[in-house]
């Protein structure tokens, strides 16, 4: 059932050069204004929240028109949808799907039948869970899922991450975010790794304030950055605003060249692929919004993620992020090969499925 992604993917995807950020839009529909600006920017994408997100054909419209407003009907359309509290596509207009951790707890549970049965029905549900997903969203035009989520909690670390990631065991986090953004690549949709090197040491909120975490390097190497090190073959990954003491104490992983260059491209994760940063709205990050476009792009993002729809916000970052380069380019390029029309499959016997798998089948 697994889709078998290989190691690098001759691409095909003609190699374009928009500027390096994804924006978000301020409600339901592009705005006169909006559609003006986003024309003469043309930004890489977008990505949506959930105040764009009232129902099928109103989120179709909308995705359609972000697209019309740069001219490239492929211009990728993010979310975030993983399920649980972050998911902003939500009943009455879309099936509620449970945050990942339920996946892990699947894993770990049901002793007498055997750790490995228990493991292969987990990997089984991640797999349908994130094929639903992405048809979910492909029905409106979304072509690109910011999950799985990667992260390893520990205990007593802020709930940010909490239930949204899968286990507190590396392997497990690896085999079912694998398995995962394996659903979401057989539905024709981008899986998002995040949040790269690792935020769920964490003892703050990002979006509140910085985190920093003072675990030592050897502890980080065996834990943290386990899954992204086994998931590094995948195509697009975001960085996290969090400090990690023991390689770079002054500044979060998403505007340290250390960090980036010693870890997330290095031979600690040997990640390849395209690097988003987090939001630029969070207040982990210091300065004006220009000041924060400036930081993450000096340290090694291929893009910059601005989320909050402010329009002069975005006016304000314009100059500061330039078209994306030619490395970029090329890593998008590759990311968009990866992706292809869903794969046949009968959604409602993978929903009975899936129930049936979490104990939730109606009876």
């Amino acid at each position: 059932m697994w889709l078998s992604v290989p190691d690098s993917v001759e691409s095909a995807t003609p190699v374009t050069h928009p500027r390096a950020v994804v924006f978000g839009c301020a409600g339901l529909e592009v705005t006169a204004d909006e559609a003006a600006f986003f024309r003469d920017a043309d930004p890489l994408g977008f990505i949506l929240f959930r105040r764009n997100c009232d129902s099928r054909d109103q989120m179709r419209r909308l995705v359609d028109d972000l697209r019309a407003s740069v001219g490239r009907a492929d211009a990728p359309v993010l979310i975030d949808q993983e399920g649980g509290r972050v998911a902003r596509m939500r009943p009455p207009h879309w099936p509620a799907h449970p945050p990942m951790g339920v996946f892990g707890r699947l894993a770990e549970r049901d002793a007498a039948a055997g750790r490995e049965a228990a493991q292969e029905a987990a990997q089984e549900a991640a797999w349908i869970n994130g094929r639903l997903l992405a048809h979910m969203l492909i029905e409106v035009g979304i072509t690109v899922d910011c999950a799985p989520v990667c992260d390893v909690p520990v205990e007593g670390a802020h709930d940010i991450i909490g239930d949204r990631a899968f286990s507190r065991d590396p392997a497990l986090v690896i085999a079912l975010a694998r398995a995962t953004a394996h659903g979401l690549l057989a539905g024709g949709v981008l899986p998002v790794l995040k949040h790269i090197p690792g935020h769920g040491r964490a003892f703050a909120d990002s979006h509140a304030e910085l985190p920093v975490v003072e675990a030592d390097r050897a502890v980080l190497e065996a834990t943290d950055f386990a899954p992204f090190r086994a998931l590094a073959d995948l195509p697009l990954a975001m960085v996290a605003h969090v400090v990690l003491k023991a390689i770079d104490p002054t500044a979060p992983a998403s505007t340290s060249p250390i960090v980036v260059r010693e870890v997330v491209r290095g031979p600690s994760i040997g990640f390849g692929g395209l690097l988003f940063s987090d939001d630029l709205s969070m207040n982990a990050l210091q300065g004006d919004p220009r000041t924060r476009a400036e930081a993450v792009l000096a340290a090694g993002m291929d893009v910059v993620l601005h989320c909050n729809g402010d329009l002069a916000e975005m006016r304000s970052i314009l100059d500061a992020v330039p078209l994306l380069s030619g490395l970029a380019a090329e890593r998008w390029a590759r990311a968009e090969a990866m992706r292809h029309a869903p794969e046949p499959a009968d959604i409602a016997a993978l929903t009975n499925r899936l129930a049936e798998l979490l104990g939730t089948a109606q009876t």
